[in-house]
């Protein structure tokens, strides 16, 4: 999302870093194209003047006049007025008696739905157990759509036909605590815009109720709207935290910037793709590093956690540095590393010379050729996998024929495997001596 505003950035302290010491004039040059980079991403703003000012009151001071290296002392104090102007990270009120009742707002079409299951997927690995709440009788298939994730995300649903949302909620509160659940997750309706109806019913369900958090679902990719959508959602119920949908879109992403400073409400998590695991906890230090182009190494750490199993990353990792490791493993590790999500989201969390080499790769070229080399794989017989010195001629047609692909994209791949292989004996022998080092 952030990707247009993060090139600019990085212009601007590339520009910066080229200078010896900083004068007054030079960082109100840096600041004001700083201010234009910001504004250009949809930030709001009251909060850009804000930042600005904050960022230029301490970068013409002591802490960079006495710096050894001015440069980088004014990109510090940019990254540290970037997590301010984000906000403090909040986790959800787990407090008190079970179950404790999360609700989610907000417009139609904002992802709420989807947010719900993924929540309750998060929260469901936490060790709670979690009831699913359909309470949108409106929206055709809305209750069938809900129904659908938590079967996926293996979460009961709670509905009942022909009852009203707010009777519905309080019967399934009732329900959650004859079942000892800990957690509901109750997904509200939502309209095409903020409307008197709609504010009446989540009125008379926080009435039933009385939930822990309000959660509002928004949809970052409609810009500043995002504000006045949290606003209006304000007035009516005492909203406790955002869940911002779409963050891997291609819109400019100020709102996220803008939402915690200029409505006083926490945003708590983010939603960062289709994929019913795709919810980040809020880190504001964290995303302020994206922001700024420094990746994001605890997080794609994060991400590997979940998708790999460790007696088995440990096993293939071992097969991989003594050069045993066959096709058979080579499949594995391609499997793994789709389920760390796009391509693209994890180039961008990668940081120093690494975070630099993936800029110049085309994450959509990268995505074809992994599609490639898992279909050339599959199209193998388990035997040629394991032993891929009998893949003679006719063999490699065959497996061209099957994977859609021509013989040298076979060839090229049995050849990249053998120069893999030779690398981690190389490696194991060397101990890593001669080897670049990609992360300084």
């Amino acid at each position: 999302m952030f990707e247009t505003l993060t090139q600019r950035l990085e212009q601007i302290f590339t520009n910066l870093r080229r200078r010896g010491k900083l004068t007054e004039q030079d960082v109100d040059a840096v600041m004001r194209e700083v201010r234009l980079a910001l504004l250009e991403a949809d930030v709001h703003y009251s909060v850009v003047k804000d930042f600005v000012s904050r960022v230029r009151e301490r970068a013409v001071g002591a802490e960079v006049s006495r710096a050894l290296n001015p440069a980088q002392q004014v990109i510090k104090i940019v990254h540290e007025e970037l997590i301010k102007t984000l906000g403090e990270p909040q986790w959800l009120n787990l407090t008190g008696p079970k179950p404790r009742a999360l609700m989610l707002v907000g417009l139609q079409g904002s992802g709420k739905t989807t947010a719900a299951a993924k929540l309750a997927r998060l929260l469901r690995s936490q060790g709670e157990r979690v009831l699913l709440v359909a309470a949108d009788p409106y929206r055709p298939a809305a209750v069938k759509q809900l129904q659908t994730l938590g079967e996926k995300v293996g979460v009961p649903v709670y509905y009942e036909e022909k009852v009203a949302p707010p009777l519905l909620c309080a019967k399934a509160y009732e329900h959650a605590q004859k079942g000892g659940y800990s957690v509901i997750i109750m997904d509200t309706a939502g309209r095409s815009q903020l409307d008197d109806a709609l504010m009446a019913e989540l009125k008379a369900i926080t009435d039933k109720v009385s939930p822990a958090d309000i959660l509002l679902v928004v949809d970052s990719m409609i810009g500043q709207e995002a504000l006045h959508v949290a606003q209006g959602f304000r007035q009516a119920v005492n909203l406790t935290g955002l869940i911002m949908t779409k963050m891997d879109g291609d819109s400019r992403g100020g709102a996220a910037i803008s939402i915690r400073s200029v409505t006083g409400v926490p945003i708590k998590f983010l939603g960062t793709g289709e994929g019913i695991d795709a919810l980040e906890v809020y880190d504001p230090s964290r995303l302020a590093s994206r922001i700024l182009g420094m990746g994001d190494v605890i997080g794609l750490i994060e991400k590997a956690q979940q998708a790999y199993d460790e007696k088995t990353a440990r096993e293939q990792a071992e097969k991989m540095m003594s050069g045993r490791f066959t096709l058979e493993d080579f499949a594995n590790q391609l499997r793994q590393v789709k389920k760390l999500g796009p391509l693209a989201q994890i180039l961008e969390m990668l940081p120093g010379q690494l975070g630099q080499a993936a800029k110049m790769v085309d994450p959509k070229d990268a995505e074809r050729q992994l599609k490639m080399t898992e279909a050339i794989i599959n199209s193998m017989t388990r035997e040629e996998r394991l032993n891929p010195d009998i893949l003679n001629a006719s063999r490699r047609r065959r497996i061209a024929r099957g994977s859609g692909t021509d013989v040298q994209d076979v060839n090229r791949l049995i050849k990249q495997f053998r120069e893999a292989q030779k690398l981690f004996k190389t490696f194991q022998k060397t101990g890593g001596r001669g080897l670049p080092n990609l992360f300084g």
